[in-house]
């Protein structure tokens, strides 16, 4: 374990990917919040546009939009591009912003003579197609709202009339951009219809000898390894579908500028919040195969299972599939089973939970993180590349990054500082997300992983209370609760 571990032990990393012209202009939380974000650098404004050290750290709303819009001799920085789709929706909705920018890109362009103008548009095309065509690969799922895609449609029918070749590039940029629309139909269809699957009570209090006809874990897999390449599979699946304005919207939706029933309302945040399900589902999977065997002897050895599994997560770079099984292992139905846990070797369990604890901010973790990052820039196998972040502890610093800092200064500029750090932390997503996963697939395994009924926090105790009796009052009472309630929706169902 020591070995593979050190795979991981890293002091630094090097961020390589096209979103690297971004990290100069990034500053800490801390410096933001205290005020010292201008150091002992050269400040400088132009307009409405605050710089220090040659870094956007401030400007007005209307400025930034105006940065955004391309001209004949001026495209925006694509580090610019991304930070500020990703994070205008604070501010405005996708739709607003499309809007305005194609209709400054098209007037910037008039100048009264019909044929002067159709020359200076045909110059600008290009540039406003590699725009649009960085918003629609980045931030497709922007799409689904109808406006939006009527808003490319009706650029694409100017550009038609000035450049064919670029009129062509919009053509190949929608198609492209249908195609995704529609993998993420079918995906969100398919997770849907493994929700209800899942949905289904395994047996409880009607025997738990009928329970285990269903066979367990290790009747559909019994090799760690690939238990864990399988869970690979799932993770960067579900991964990619996830769109990185996803991390964003989850602030908007408090923001009172959202006030469009049909965008924000509809789908906001669904791929990110099926992610979350996911590992909550996987924790009740882990506690429900340890709950379920009615003997000692298969607890303990499904309990070992497990901790060699995560082990092997910890070595491909599965980190949530890793913390959502310590997590299962955690939770009080299975760890009260004081004599099943007698039976089982302890030591690779501990050190696992040691790597993951939530101690000083996660920093063993961190570190684990870091190395396993440098590990993915410096690969030279596909394998190498896995990143898979404890995806909770992700979201909480994007939240806590969001609350911590101001989205507007006292001036009413926006805090451009802020949206470089929060657009670092996004892009470092998106290269994650991007990996294709090396393992074959076991679709047997697969449908075992993602279809299986676990039990509910109930039903866990008290299969937790047949497989080892109360130990104390209140947990006797705890048991006979349990059981007429579980009694009384069962009869009623």
């Amino acid at each position: 374990h020591r070995g593979n571990l050190s795979k991981f032990q890293s002091k630094t990393v090097k961020k390589e990917d096209i979103f690297t012209t971004c990290d100069s202009r990034l500053v800490s939380a801390t410096a933001v919040n205290t005020g010292r974000r201008y150091g002992h650098g050269v400040t400088a404004s132009y307009g409405e546009m605050c710089y220090h050290d040659n870094s956007l750290v401030s400007a007005s709303l209307e400025a930034l939009i105006q940065h955004l819009v391309p001209t004949v001799d001026y495209y925006p920085d694509r580090s610019y591009v991304f930070t500020f789709l990703l994070s205008s929706r604070l501010f405005l909705h996708p739709y607003e912003l499309m809007t305005r920018v194609c209709h400054l890109c098209v007037e910037q362009q008039r100048s009264g003579d019909a044929l002067l103008d159709k020359i200076r548009f045909r110059e600008v095309a290009p540039k406003l197609v590699q725009l649009l065509t960085e918003w629609t690969e980045t931030f497709p799922y922007d799409f689904r709202d109808e406006r939006m895609m009527r808003c490319l449609n009706d650029m694409t029918q100017h550009v038609a009339r000035g450049d064919e070749y670029s009129w062509r590039a919009m053509q190949q940029m929608t198609q492209r951009l249908i195609k995704r629309l529609s993998a993420l139909g079918q995906y969100e269809e398919a997770v849907s219809a493994l929700s209800a699957v899942a949905m289904e009570r395994p047996a409880s209090l009607k025997g738990r000898q009928a329970a285990g006809q269903r066979g367990d874990v290790m009747s559909a897999c019994d090799d760690p390894f690939v238990l864990a390449q399988q869970l690979t599979h799932i993770e960067l699946d579900r991964l990619s579908f996830i769109g990185p304005e996803e991390f964003i919207q989850t602030f908007a939706m408090k923001d009172p500028l959202e006030n469009h029933k049909g965008f924000f309302r509809k789908r906001k945040t669904s791929n990110l919040e099926a992610y979350i399900n996911w590992f909550n589902r996987l924790s009740y999977l882990v506690a429900t195969e340890i709950c379920m065997p009615v003997k000692k002897k298969q607890r303990a050895r499904i309990i070992e299972f497990f901790i060699d599994v995560a082990q092997e997560c910890f070595n491909i770079g599965n980190f949530n599939s890793l913390m959502a099984i310590i997590t299962g292992m955690n939770m009080s139905p299975v760890a009260r089973l004081r004599k099943t846990w007698s039976k089982v070797n302890t030591d690779k369990f501990e050190i696992l939970e040691h790597q993951m604890d939530p101690s000083s901010n996660f920093t063993n973790y961190r570190t684990a993180l870091r190395g396993a990052t440098q590990r993915s820039e410096t690969a030279h196998s596909s394998q190498e590349k896995i990143v898979i972040p404890f995806f909770s502890l992700l979201i909480k610093d994007i939240y806590f990054l969001n609350e911590g800092c101001a989205s507007k200064l006292t001036n009413g500029h926006i805090n451009f500082e802020k949206l470089w750090e929060l657009a670092k932390q996004v892009s470092e997503f998106l290269v994650w997300r991007q990996v294709i996963c090396p393992f074959d697939r076991d679709r047997r395994i697969l449908q075992y992983l993602v279809t299986t009924p676990v039990f509910t926090e109930d039903e866990l105790h008290l299969a937790s209370y047949e497989s080892e009796g109360p130990e104390n009052n209140m947990e006797k009472d705890s048991r006979r609760s349990l059981r007429s309630s579980l009694l009384h929706r069962e009869n009623r169902s």
